[in-house]
């Protein structure tokens, strides 16, 4: 099993690694497994990418990630400029109904609030944005509409674990009661827990998915 300083190491090296990161404007410390990141970088597409790069790393239970994004004098919009380039990315989305969805931007903070029939739609609308200059952090409060007589979700979120190269089926379980999928079981990393989650969110009706995953490191045996 690796020590913190190892998986420190490690994160370090990742960050170096991502083409978009400049990893000197990035701290990273672990304790127990726990990755914190911090500093300054100039978009929100950057602070993402660092803690997308640090859960990927073997080792990590967890990153708290506590980035700040400072958009540089050159690339600072307005409020109303921001919200015009905001609606814009969503009209040509082919996946989203931007009347559907309500924006408000405040100091470059953009909040996105509304209903969708999917939770795809959902996560599309914040995508969709992501990488627009200017925007400091996005809140996406878009929430799902349940579907009208979800058809055996627990088939089909248990059926879509076996389909998948990167979750281990076998270790996993799966409950729904209402609109909610309670997921329970051991994974090898922070990516599979997400790529499960993923899958329930997927589900026809599903609008809360309760994440009880373990992640659990593995000692390596020599």
């Amino acid at each position: 099993m690796k020590n913190d300083a190892q998986i420190q190491k490690d994160v370090i090296a990742q960050l170096n690694w991502e083409p978009v990161l400049n990893a000197a404007e990035i701290g990273v410390s672990v304790k127990e497994g726990i990755v914190t990141l911090n500093g300054i970088v100039d978009t929100y597409t950057k602070k993402l990418a660092a803690e997308r790069v640090a859960k990927g790393v073997s080792g990590v239970r967890a990153v708290a990630e506590d980035i700040q994004v400072g958009v540089s004098p050159f690339f600072r919009r307005t409020d109303t400029e921001i919200a015009e380039a905001v609606l814009n990315a969503l009209k040509w989305h082919t996946a989203i109904n931007e009347d559907k969805i309500k924006i408000k931007v405040e100091d470059g903070v953009v909040t996105l609030d509304g209903q969708v029939e999917w939770d795809y739609q959902r996560r599309a609308a914040k995508t969709a944005i992501e990488n627009l200059s200017g925007i400091r952090t996005i809140y996406n409060f878009i929430s799902v509409k349940p579907a009208a007589n979800p058809v055996d979700i627990k088939k089909k979120i248990t059926d879509s674990f076996h389909r998948m190269a990167s979750v281990d089926a076998e270790k996993l379980s799966v409950d729904i009661i209402g609109s909610k999928a309670i997921l329970r079981g051991r994974v090898h990393s922070i990516k599979e827990k997400e790529d499960a989650a993923d899958v329930a969110w997927a589900a026809p009706g599903i609008m809360n998915v309760d994440n009880q995953l373990e992640v659990i490191v593995e000692e390596l045996v020599f």
